[in-house]
């Protein structure tokens, strides 16, 4: 025994967990692992690209979950799930919205947190006789005594009317959630027409780009920016330095650009 060592009382103490008051949440359309037009499958430069960015909750749409053809035709093609595979180590906690089922597979939104997920559902907000769409709604448990966060991996048609009545049903949505609950709705909103934000105005949330610059930011397609089509929305929360994503490597990674913020309680 070493005689020299000092004991120090709050060795034997609990040890408490810093509460989390500010996070990074990133938002990203995958394009199934795919450059645009499909021409390369570029899926482990866009894992290093995500974690790159250290975001705390990443938002994904268009992310597969199984394709059998795919696996015999890539040799890098994960074995696992895509965001299982996204997710690494870095977000051990992750949750799936199958939209679009097929023969070969399925793809839909996906949420990784490195916070707790304590429950999650998939809304099917699909047209019937079109595109299979969905809302994934997560709720995440921060370290510390404050509330729960809600949320919303958004991938919404690509018609107007579809769009309408898609944004109606995240507002049923968000209506029978608390007043007074932080909420975050983020994704592929494909509303280059920008009618979103005065559709979801009512219910309280507030689209962080328009906040801060005006408009919505470009976000598509990937390597020149022109249509403002993705979105990051808040509610009870605070959101500071809005960034479009659009710059290598993340220009040549999807069509989409991503877009990133830092939200606090």
């Amino acid at each position: 025994m070493n005689t020299d060592e000092q004991f120090d009382p709050a060795d034997d103490q609990p040890q408490t967990i810093a509460a989390v008051r500010r996070f990074t949440v990133l938002t990203v359309n995958t394009h199934k692992g795919f450059t645009a037009l499909n021409r390369r499958f570029i899926l482990p430069e866009l894992r290093e690209a995500v974690r790159s960015v250290s975001a705390d909750v990443v938002f994904l749409q268009e992310v597969h979950g199984t394709h059998e053809q795919h696996l015999q035709r890539y040799s890098n093609w994960p074995t696992m799930p895509q965001y299982e595979f996204l997710a690494d180590t870095l977000w051990p906690q992750f949750a799936y919205g199958r939209n679009a089922v097929y023969p070969a597979g399925d793809h839909g939104n996906a949420l990784l947190s490195k916070f707790q997920i304590i429950r999650h559902d998939n809304l099917d907000v699909s047209i019937s006789g079109h595109e299979n769409r969905g809302l994934l709604h997560c709720v995440l448990r921060l370290p510390g005594d404050g509330p729960e966060v809600h949320a919303i991996c958004v991938h919404l048609g690509l018609r107007e009317t579809h769009r309408t009545e898609q944004l109606k049903l995240l507002a049923q949505r968000l209506e029978a959630l608390p007043a007074d609950a932080p909420v975050i709705v983020a994704g592929d909103f494909n509303d280059w027409r920008q009618r979103a934000d005065a559709l979801l105005k009512p219910c309280g949330l507030r689209e962080v780009f328009a906040e801060q610059h005006g408009k919505p930011a470009r976000s598509f397609p990937a390597r020149m920016p022109t249509l403002r089509l993705d979105r990051i929305y808040v509610r009870n929360l605070k959101a500071s330095r809005p960034q479009v994503l659009a710059a290598r490597p993340w220009s040549h990674l999807s069509d989409h650009a991503p877009l990133s913020v830092e939200i606090e309680l």
